[in-house]
Protein backbone atom coordinates (compact mmCIF):
# COMPACT_ATOMS: atom_id res chain seq x y z
CA UNK A 1 0.00 0.00 0.00
CA UNK A 2 1.25 3.51 -1.48
CA UNK A 3 0.92 6.29 1.28
CA UNK A 4 0.54 8.92 -0.97
CA UNK A 5 0.45 12.02 1.75
CA UNK A 6 3.72 11.00 3.26
CA UNK A 7 5.47 10.59 -0.09
CA UNK A 8 4.32 13.87 -1.28
CA UNK A 9 5.35 15.67 1.61
CA UNK A 10 8.48 13.63 1.17
CA UNK A 11 9.27 15.16 -2.78
CA UNK A 12 8.41 18.39 -1.22
CA UNK A 13 11.61 17.90 1.34
CA UNK A 14 13.65 17.42 -1.76
CA UNK A 15 13.90 13.53 -1.21
CA UNK A 16 15.20 11.65 -4.22
CA UNK A 17 13.65 8.44 -3.05
CA UNK A 18 10.21 9.96 -3.00
CA UNK A 19 10.10 11.63 -6.43
CA UNK A 20 11.29 8.66 -7.89
CA UNK A 21 8.72 6.84 -6.33
CA UNK A 22 6.15 9.32 -7.51
CA UNK A 23 7.14 9.54 -11.25
CA UNK A 24 7.39 5.61 -11.07
CA UNK A 25 3.84 5.63 -10.12
CA UNK A 26 2.80 7.73 -12.86
CA UNK A 27 4.93 5.94 -15.57
CA UNK A 28 3.36 2.34 -14.76
CA UNK A 29 -0.23 4.15 -14.27
CA UNK A 30 -0.83 2.93 -10.76
CA UNK A 31 -4.01 2.87 -8.83
CA UNK A 32 -2.76 5.54 -6.85
CA UNK A 33 -2.29 7.61 -10.15
CA UNK A 34 -5.31 9.78 -9.30
CA UNK A 35 -4.97 10.62 -5.64
CA UNK A 36 -1.18 11.68 -6.44
CA UNK A 37 -2.01 14.00 -8.79
CA UNK A 38 -4.71 15.43 -6.84
CA UNK A 39 -2.34 15.66 -4.05
CA UNK A 40 0.06 17.30 -5.97
CA UNK A 41 -2.47 19.94 -7.84
CA UNK A 42 -2.25 22.67 -5.24
CA UNK A 43 1.73 22.45 -4.98
CA UNK A 44 2.50 23.03 -8.83
CA UNK A 45 2.71 26.24 -11.47
CA UNK A 46 6.00 27.21 -9.96
CA UNK A 47 8.49 25.77 -12.25
CA UNK A 48 9.67 26.90 -15.44
CA UNK A 49 9.59 24.32 -18.07
CA UNK A 50 11.87 24.17 -20.93
CA UNK A 51 12.12 21.79 -24.04
CA UNK A 52 15.34 20.85 -26.01
CA UNK A 53 14.33 19.08 -29.44
CA UNK A 54 16.43 18.79 -32.17
CA UNK A 55 18.11 15.83 -34.68
CA UNK A 56 20.44 13.34 -33.00
CA UNK A 57 24.01 14.40 -32.46
CA UNK A 58 23.47 17.97 -32.20
CA UNK A 59 24.32 17.78 -28.21
CA UNK A 60 21.32 17.83 -26.37
CA UNK A 61 22.58 15.83 -23.40
CA UNK A 62 25.64 18.28 -23.30
CA UNK A 63 23.59 21.37 -23.33
CA UNK A 64 21.05 20.18 -21.12
CA UNK A 65 23.92 19.10 -18.28
CA UNK A 66 25.44 22.69 -19.48
CA UNK A 67 22.28 24.49 -18.52
CA UNK A 68 22.24 22.60 -15.03
CA UNK A 69 25.71 24.00 -13.64
CA UNK A 70 24.43 27.59 -15.41
CA UNK A 71 21.16 27.82 -13.65
CA UNK A 72 22.48 26.07 -10.02
CA UNK A 73 25.12 28.79 -10.17
CA UNK A 74 22.41 30.96 -9.83
CA UNK A 75 21.03 28.85 -6.71
CA UNK A 76 18.18 27.38 -8.62
CA UNK A 77 17.20 23.82 -8.31
CA UNK A 78 16.83 21.51 -11.41
CA UNK A 79 14.90 18.91 -12.79
CA UNK A 80 15.75 17.19 -15.64
CA UNK A 81 13.79 14.98 -17.93
CA UNK A 82 15.61 12.98 -20.09
CA UNK A 83 13.52 10.88 -22.86
CA UNK A 84 15.55 8.02 -24.12
CA UNK A 85 14.02 5.65 -27.02
CA UNK A 86 12.58 2.34 -25.50
CA UNK A 87 14.57 -1.09 -25.44
CA UNK A 88 12.28 -3.83 -27.84
CA UNK A 89 12.93 -5.96 -24.91
CA UNK A 90 12.53 -4.90 -21.66
CA UNK A 91 10.22 -1.35 -22.64
CA UNK A 92 13.15 0.82 -20.59
CA UNK A 93 15.22 3.82 -21.60
CA UNK A 94 18.05 2.60 -24.03
CA UNK A 95 20.22 5.41 -22.20
CA UNK A 96 18.97 4.95 -18.72
CA UNK A 97 22.62 5.69 -17.56
CA UNK A 98 22.83 9.20 -18.71
CA UNK A 99 26.67 9.42 -18.66
CA UNK A 100 26.91 12.77 -19.76
CA UNK A 101 24.99 14.06 -16.98
CA UNK A 102 26.97 12.29 -14.30
CA UNK A 103 28.62 15.53 -13.06
CA UNK A 104 25.26 16.31 -11.09
CA UNK A 105 24.80 12.88 -9.74
CA UNK A 106 25.76 13.64 -5.99
CA UNK A 107 23.90 17.26 -6.12
CA UNK A 108 20.92 17.67 -4.04
CA UNK A 109 19.80 20.42 -6.28
CA UNK A 110 19.62 18.55 -8.89
CA UNK A 111 16.97 15.60 -9.88
CA UNK A 112 17.58 13.61 -13.17
CA UNK A 113 14.85 11.01 -14.69
CA UNK A 114 14.84 9.02 -17.92
CA UNK A 115 11.83 8.30 -19.35
CA UNK A 116 11.45 5.79 -22.00
CA UNK A 117 9.00 6.67 -25.00
CA UNK A 118 7.74 2.66 -25.07
CA UNK A 119 6.58 3.97 -28.42
CA UNK A 120 5.21 7.05 -27.89
CA UNK A 121 5.90 9.66 -31.20
CA UNK A 122 6.18 12.76 -30.96
CA UNK A 123 9.76 12.64 -28.80
CA UNK A 124 8.37 12.55 -25.42
CA UNK A 125 6.96 9.85 -23.48
CA UNK A 126 3.21 9.12 -22.43
CA UNK A 127 4.14 10.22 -19.13
CA UNK A 128 5.80 13.48 -19.05
CA UNK A 129 3.58 15.89 -18.33
CA UNK A 130 2.74 13.69 -15.09
CA UNK A 131 6.35 13.64 -14.22
CA UNK A 132 6.85 17.00 -15.18
CA UNK A 133 3.92 18.04 -12.55
CA UNK A 134 5.87 16.17 -9.97
CA UNK A 135 9.51 17.97 -10.43
CA UNK A 136 7.45 20.99 -10.14
CA UNK A 137 5.88 20.04 -6.92
CA UNK A 138 9.48 18.81 -5.55
CA UNK A 139 10.68 22.38 -5.55
CA UNK A 140 12.23 22.59 -9.20
CA UNK A 141 12.52 26.35 -10.06
CA UNK A 142 13.28 24.95 -13.66
CA UNK A 143 12.67 21.69 -15.60
CA UNK A 144 14.85 20.79 -18.38
CA UNK A 145 12.93 18.30 -20.92
CA UNK A 146 15.57 16.87 -23.69
CA UNK A 147 13.55 14.96 -26.09
CA UNK A 148 14.34 11.52 -27.79
CA UNK A 149 15.93 13.23 -30.86
CA UNK A 150 13.72 11.85 -33.42
CA UNK A 151 13.77 14.94 -35.78
CA UNK A 152 11.46 15.79 -37.90
CA UNK A 153 8.31 14.11 -35.76
CA UNK A 154 9.95 15.53 -32.72
CA UNK A 155 7.94 18.63 -32.22
CA UNK A 156 5.25 17.59 -29.48
CA UNK A 157 7.71 19.32 -26.79
CA UNK A 158 6.10 22.87 -28.10
CA UNK A 159 3.27 21.83 -26.32
CA UNK A 160 4.85 21.16 -23.16
CA UNK A 161 7.49 23.15 -22.42
CA UNK A 162 7.16 26.74 -21.65
CA UNK A 163 10.06 27.56 -23.74
CA UNK A 164 10.91 24.98 -26.69
CA UNK A 165 14.58 25.39 -27.70
CA UNK A 166 15.51 24.25 -31.28
CA UNK A 167 19.13 22.86 -31.65
CA UNK A 168 21.03 22.26 -34.60
CA UNK A 169 24.75 21.57 -35.50
CA UNK A 170 27.06 22.17 -38.43
CA UNK A 171 27.58 20.13 -41.19
CA UNK A 172 24.65 17.56 -40.40
CA UNK A 173 22.23 19.00 -42.84
CA UNK A 174 19.79 20.22 -40.45
CA UNK A 175 18.71 23.33 -41.14
CA UNK A 176 17.15 21.52 -44.58
CA UNK A 177 15.26 18.70 -42.55
CA UNK A 178 14.23 21.05 -40.09
CA UNK A 179 12.92 22.81 -42.97
CA UNK A 180 11.08 19.91 -44.11
CA UNK A 181 9.57 19.18 -41.18
CA UNK A 182 7.93 22.31 -39.93
CA UNK A 183 10.61 22.24 -36.42
CA UNK A 184 11.38 25.74 -37.42
CA UNK A 185 8.28 26.81 -36.56
CA UNK A 186 7.90 25.92 -33.03
CA UNK A 187 11.14 27.06 -31.73
CA UNK A 188 11.44 30.36 -29.16
CA UNK A 189 14.90 30.17 -28.98
CA UNK A 190 17.57 28.82 -31.71
CA UNK A 191 20.95 26.93 -30.71
CA UNK A 192 23.62 25.83 -32.93
CA UNK A 193 25.59 24.03 -31.08
CA UNK A 194 29.49 22.90 -31.61
CA UNK A 195 29.94 26.04 -33.34
CA UNK A 196 33.58 25.31 -33.26
CA UNK A 197 33.06 23.29 -36.36
CA UNK A 198 33.62 24.44 -40.13
CA UNK A 199 30.15 25.88 -41.20
CA UNK A 200 28.46 27.08 -38.12
CA UNK A 201 28.62 30.17 -39.27
CA UNK A 202 27.06 29.22 -42.38
CA UNK A 203 24.26 27.03 -40.33
CA UNK A 204 23.44 30.19 -38.39
CA UNK A 205 23.06 32.29 -41.54
CA UNK A 206 20.77 29.87 -42.97
CA UNK A 207 18.29 29.65 -39.72
CA UNK A 208 18.25 32.96 -39.86
CA UNK A 209 17.33 32.92 -43.65
CA UNK A 210 14.56 30.49 -43.36
CA UNK A 211 13.21 31.94 -40.09
CA UNK A 212 12.93 35.31 -42.12
CA UNK A 213 11.09 33.44 -44.98
CA UNK A 214 7.18 33.97 -44.67
CA UNK A 215 7.95 36.07 -41.47
CA UNK A 216 4.63 38.04 -40.36
CA UNK A 217 5.39 38.78 -36.35
CA UNK A 218 3.91 42.05 -35.54
CA UNK A 219 5.69 44.95 -33.48
CA UNK A 220 6.28 43.09 -29.98
CA UNK A 221 6.32 39.99 -31.04
CA UNK A 222 8.93 37.46 -29.97
CA UNK A 223 11.23 37.36 -32.44
CA UNK A 224 13.83 33.54 -31.98
CA UNK A 225 16.92 34.52 -31.47
CA UNK A 226 20.13 32.30 -32.41
CA UNK A 227 22.68 31.18 -30.02
CA UNK A 228 26.02 29.91 -31.01
CA UNK A 229 27.58 27.40 -28.53
CA UNK A 230 30.68 24.83 -27.81
CA UNK A 231 28.47 23.04 -24.91
CA UNK A 232 31.12 20.48 -24.77
CA UNK A 233 33.39 23.89 -23.13
CA UNK A 234 30.42 25.61 -21.65
CA UNK A 235 30.80 28.25 -24.44
CA UNK A 236 27.64 30.67 -25.30
CA UNK A 237 25.82 28.43 -22.51
CA UNK A 238 25.23 31.79 -20.28
CA UNK A 239 23.94 33.46 -23.33
CA UNK A 240 21.37 30.61 -23.73
CA UNK A 241 20.38 31.09 -20.24
CA UNK A 242 20.08 35.06 -21.26
CA UNK A 243 17.86 34.04 -23.92
CA UNK A 244 15.49 31.57 -21.89
CA UNK A 245 15.20 34.34 -19.22
CA UNK A 246 14.07 36.94 -21.79
CA UNK A 247 11.54 35.43 -23.45
CA UNK A 248 10.24 33.96 -20.16
CA UNK A 249 9.67 37.69 -19.18
CA UNK A 250 8.56 38.75 -22.23
CA UNK A 251 6.29 36.15 -21.98
CA UNK A 252 4.93 37.13 -18.72
CA UNK A 253 4.36 40.64 -19.94
CA UNK A 254 2.50 39.32 -22.96
CA UNK A 255 -0.25 36.92 -21.42
CA UNK A 256 1.93 34.16 -23.39
CA UNK A 257 3.02 32.22 -20.66
CA UNK A 258 -0.40 31.89 -18.71
CA UNK A 259 -1.76 31.06 -22.64
CA UNK A 260 0.37 28.35 -22.53
CA UNK A 261 -0.10 26.90 -19.22
CA UNK A 262 -3.82 26.88 -20.57
CA UNK A 263 -3.63 25.18 -23.61
CA UNK A 264 -0.78 22.66 -21.81
CA UNK A 265 -3.99 21.91 -19.35
CA UNK A 266 -6.83 21.59 -21.70
CA UNK A 267 -4.61 19.30 -23.81
CA UNK A 268 -3.64 17.32 -20.94
CA UNK A 269 -7.57 16.55 -19.83
CA UNK A 270 -8.32 15.78 -23.56
CA UNK A 271 -5.92 13.16 -23.57
CA UNK A 272 -6.86 11.76 -20.17
CA UNK A 273 -10.41 11.49 -21.31
CA UNK A 274 -9.69 9.58 -24.92
CA UNK A 275 -7.57 7.24 -23.10
CA UNK A 276 -10.44 6.29 -21.02
CA UNK A 277 -12.62 6.16 -23.27
CA UNK A 278 -10.43 4.09 -25.52
CA UNK A 279 -10.01 1.80 -22.58
CA UNK A 280 -13.52 1.36 -22.28
CA UNK A 281 -14.00 0.50 -25.70
CA UNK A 282 -11.46 -2.21 -25.91
CA UNK A 283 -13.13 -3.62 -22.65
CA UNK A 284 -16.02 -4.05 -25.10
CA UNK A 285 -14.39 -6.73 -27.39
CA UNK A 286 -16.19 -9.64 -27.68
CA UNK A 287 -19.20 -7.54 -26.15
CA UNK A 288 -22.55 -8.13 -27.76
CA UNK A 289 -23.44 -4.36 -28.43
CA UNK A 290 -20.06 -4.19 -30.07
CA UNK A 291 -21.45 -7.60 -32.27
CA UNK A 292 -24.90 -6.16 -32.99
CA UNK A 293 -23.42 -2.77 -34.22
CA UNK A 294 -21.26 -4.90 -36.34
CA UNK A 295 -24.02 -7.30 -37.68
CA UNK A 296 -25.66 -3.85 -38.80
CA UNK A 297 -22.77 -2.09 -40.69
CA UNK A 298 -22.34 -5.73 -42.56
CA UNK A 299 -26.04 -5.59 -43.35
CA UNK A 300 -26.21 -2.28 -44.71
CA UNK A 301 -28.75 -1.25 -41.72
CA UNK A 302 -26.32 1.41 -40.34
CA UNK A 303 -22.49 2.78 -41.48
CA UNK A 304 -19.74 2.47 -39.42
CA UNK A 305 -20.13 6.32 -38.22
CA UNK A 306 -23.23 6.21 -36.94
CA UNK A 307 -22.48 3.10 -35.30
CA UNK A 308 -19.43 4.94 -33.73
CA UNK A 309 -21.75 7.49 -32.39
CA UNK A 310 -24.11 5.18 -30.90
CA UNK A 311 -21.30 3.77 -29.53
CA UNK A 312 -20.05 6.71 -27.71
CA UNK A 313 -23.33 7.70 -26.58
CA UNK A 314 -23.88 4.51 -25.20
CA UNK A 315 -20.50 5.30 -23.00
CA UNK A 316 -20.12 8.36 -22.39
CA UNK A 317 -24.07 8.05 -20.83
CA UNK A 318 -23.55 5.21 -18.49
CA UNK A 319 -24.29 2.42 -21.01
Amino acid sequence: MVDVPQLVEQARQGRPRAVARLISLVEGASPELREVMAALAPLTGNAYVVGLTGSPGVGKSTTTSALVTAYRKTGKRVGVLAVDPSSPFSGGALLGDRVRMSEHASDPGVYIRSMATRGHLGGLAWAAPQAIRVLDAAGCDVILVETVGVGQSEVEIAGQADTSVVMLAPGMGDGIQAAKAGILEIGDVYVVNKADRDGADATARELNHMLGLGESRAPGDWRPPIVKTVAARGEGVDEVVEALEKHRAWMEEHGVLAERRHSRASHEVETIAVTALRERIGDLRGDRRLDALAERIVSGETDPYRAADELVDGLTNGG
